[in-house]
């Protein structure tokens, strides 16, 4: 088979310096710098702002002094994610990419091309002196992936330009101009511990091998969440063997739907056998329900060393009937656009830290009641389950005219390039153009990218060829963006 190349080289490179660059949610710290001094090598004028955003700004080339100023964005961070037992350390150990065919993955770990390739994009533009366009100014934003900090945060004067390109979507050929807005609903158990009964089994039981993936871009795939099924076991031995809990760990970033958990648990000696066998039962259950999302989906039960302590009967029945009974999932879709998701909820993750079992969810709407009424509802459940509860009401939804002239623009470049009509459509994620509407309100907008699959999980990996297509469609529209 011949190697793919990757093209545009340009962007490539880029894109495999920033995966050399450690850069997890809220420690952008080393793409900050290197993006400064790249500004310094460059001569360009670059800004940092006081959340630690960047912008650099390239002059007009010859001949299109007048054009209006045009955004290009991405966001700094990444989702660091990686398969169960893989030694890598996200702080300092660069993505190892790999070709597949016409698909570029990690070894092991997300990609990071979302958003590295926006990025790179950006990078590759502002290095080139051949290319043809307006002023411009590259935005790079902090924290995306924890509750888009860098936007919410963003000074509303840094930004000169009218219209701006976001760098995050992840389907070439499709032109977004509206995403969900989200929020965060976390719930905190205070834990009661017990004398660990005498004469129990202990075991240790596992859900891992799930696909997992975007908890908004994926959520309507039908592919089971970790957490509910460790729930379902654990309820079920609960009521008919007088189960225990010593320990629980399940599920990972509030965005991403959970692939892999597991829990301590304990159950009366006379109780082993039956356990096994409702435990293959309920498995086997699991596997028929989703046979078609879940090829690898594994489930483990051991034994384990025993524990001096597990949970109070009174907080275990509470912790599983509220995680058993809280929404999750796709909720409503859209009245407007056929088989669009409109509202949903992500019970992200369960786990045993210092003390407390905290709970971790997120909720999405394109409207914004939806969004709070989903985001009360999922408090309500937690509330009755005695639970303290944490809310942040998130980020808004991205509302623009389908009739705008920037899509325009950009449906026309498209179709001269490729001699066909790109999608508009709206997306369930969050995109950080809604919190640039808000301090924005006058800046036409759209969204675009190359093809990702199975972003925030181990799985991320990047369709070659579409990236070639972004450049060439961010270059055509650049070159016909309108005079002042």
């Amino acid at each position: 088979m011949t190697k793919i190349e990757l093209r545009p080289k340009l962007v490539f490179d880029y894109f495999a310096e920033i995966n050399k660059i450690p850069r997890p949610s809220g420690h952008e710290e080393k793409m900050m710098a290197y993006l400064q001094d790249f500004a310094r090598r460059h001569n360009l004028e670059c800004r940092l702002d006081e959340t630690g955003n960047v912008l650099i700004r390239k002059p007009a080339t010859k001949g299109y002094e007048n054009r209006k100023t045009t955004v290009l964005q991405s966001h700094m961070d990444m989702v660091c994610e990686k398969i169960a037992g893989l030694d890598f350390d996200f702080s300092k150990d660069a993505i190892q990419t790999k070709v597949e065919g016409e698909w570029m993955t990690a070894q092991g770990t997300t990609l990071g091309a979302d958003d590295g390739i926006g990025g790179a994009i950006q990078l590759a533009v502002l290095a080139d002196d051949t290319l043809e366009h307006g002023p411009l100014e590259c935005l790079f934003t902090r924290s995306e992936e924890t509750s888009l900090v860098g936007a919410s945060n963003l000074d509303p004067h840094l930004l000169k330009g009218e219209y701006l390109i976001n760098l995050d979507s992840e389907d070439e050929g499709q032109i977004f101009i509206s995403c969900a807005g989200g929020g965060n609903t976390r719930a905190y158990f205070d834990v009661d511990y017990e004398a660990a009964p005498k004469d129990s089994f202990f075991f240790k039981l596992q859900v891992k091998g799930l696909v997992g993936g975007h908890s908004g871009d994926d959520i309507q795939k039908k592919r089971a969440n970790s957490n509910i099924l460790l729930a379902r076991l654990m309820y079920r031995f609960m009521k008919k063997f007088d189960m225990c809990v010593a320990d629980i760990q399940s599920g990972g970033l509030h965005n991403a739907i959970p692939r892999d958990g597991y829990a301590v648990c304990a159950v009366p000696m006379k109780y082993k056998e039956d356990l096994r066998v409702e435990f293959n039962v309920m498995t086997a259950e699991f596997e028929e329900e989703y046979s078609v999302t879940e090829k690898n989906m594994q489930f483990v039960l051991e034994s384990t060393d025993a524990a001096d302590r597990v949970f109070t009967s009174d907080l275990t029945g509470r912790l599983l009937r509220a995680v058993l009974g809280v929404q999750n999932g796709v909720l409503a879709t859209s009245q407007d656009i056929p088989d669009f998701v409109e509202t949903s909820t992500n019970l992200a993750s369960v786990k045993l830290i210092d003390g407390k079992i905290k709970v971790s969810t997120m909720q999405r709407s394109n409207l914004t009641s939806k969004r709070l009424a989903t985001l009360d509802a999922v408090s309500a459940v937690f509330e009755l389950a005695g639970a303290d509860v944490e809310v942040n009401n998130g980020y808004p939804g991205w509302y623009l005219d389908p009739n705008s002239e920037f899509l325009k623009l950009a449906v026309a470049a498209y179709e001269r390039l490729f001699k066909k009509s790109p999608e508009v459509k709206a997306i369930h994620a969050g995109l950080e153009c809604g919190l640039f509407s808000e301090k924005y309100p006058n800046m036409d907008m759209v969204s675009i990218g190359p093809t990702l699959r199975g972003v925030h999980s181990p799985d991320e990996r990047l369709l070659i060829p579409t990236v070639q297509m972004v450049w060439d469609h961010v270059l055509e529209i650049l070159k016909n963006i309108p005079e002042k």
